[in-house]
């Protein structure tokens, strides 16, 4: 976890991620990559357009006094940070910025959407849990000192899954975080205590899991039982795998993991299946 990416809009909500991003980097000499997305309308971001080159310059002017002042917050001074604008849309220019940096890890601020506004608008950090390729973590709230001792990790232990578990296992281990490893089990896809048991015994051969607990919980969907597990044994962070569903596909199936990334009250961080 040497390179993390932070992206920005100046936000009370994007400075949260960033301090909890600069206790990361502290704790593991990482850099920091902040990155603004100015998302300008095509007739500004088109050169050609009259009157768009000094409109650009404008926004690019005000981005950059905003870095200025952000990068003489007195929690940043002892990391080394590397600022950058981009002129696209923000998943894209988050994109761009993994495969160029080889970030590991990118941790968003977000507020969190219910209803119409999560069906058809969606939020930035949504869209970028939905198509990175790299672990995110999502912040909401204010975390003076980000101490995970206990991270709940939900998965259904199929196959698929022991790439992202191996994965949380490594973020676990930088944080120093102890895994419960978790199995909702739904009237949908009931299972004796003996069955899944069995099932995840069978998922960690070979993969030479540490510091980790085993859990079954009970719940009318995987949702609800994770965000029940998780206050129960009052853990400091959920995580869980995500297919990063485009489309139609995504619409009618959803997403369990940028479902949480919404409704929880705690941070979130996912694993690209």
């Amino acid at each position: 976890m040497k390179r993390i990416l932070v992206p920005t809009d100046f936000s009370p909500q994007a400075e949260n991620a960033l301090k909890v991003a600069a206790q990361l980097a502290l704790k593991n000499n990482s850099t920091i990559y902040l990155e603004h997305s100015l998302n300008l309308p095509s007739q500004l971001s088109t050169s050609g357009s009259t009157g768009a080159m000094p409109q650009s310059i404008f926004f690019i002017k005000l981005a950059e006094n905003e870095f200025k002042k952000l990068l003489k917050k007195p929690y940043l001074q002892d990391i080394v940070i590397k600022e950058a604008i981009g002129h696209g849309e923000i998943y894209d220019d988050i994109k761009l910025a993994v495969n160029e940096k080889q970030i590991d890890l990118i941790v968003m601020g977000s507020h969190g959407l219910s209803g119409f506004k999560e069906m058809f608008i969606g939020s930035n950090t949504e869209k970028v849990v939905r198509t990175s390729d790299i672990p995110v973590l999502v912040i909401k709230n204010k975390h003076p000192n980000f101490e995970v001792n206990d991270f709940v990790f939900a998965t259904d232990f199929s196959a698929e899954c022991r790439k992202p578990f191996t994965a949380a296992q490594k973020f676990a281990n930088a944080v120093g975080a102890q895994m419960h490893l978790l199995y909702v089990n739904t009237p949908n896809g009931f299972k004796t205590t003996a069955e899944a048991k069995e099932m995840m015994l069978n998922f960690l051969k070979g993969l030479g899991a540490k510091n980790y607990t085993l859990n079954i919980y009970n719940e009318t969907s995987v949702e609800k039982g994770i965000l029940g597990f998780a206050r129960e044994t009052k853990a400091q962070l959920v995580g869980m795998s995500t297919h990063g569903r485009k489309g139609i596909s995504h619409f009618f199936n959803g997403s369990i993991s940028e479902d949480l990334v919404n409704h929880a009250n705690m941070p979130v961080i996912t694993f690209k299946i």
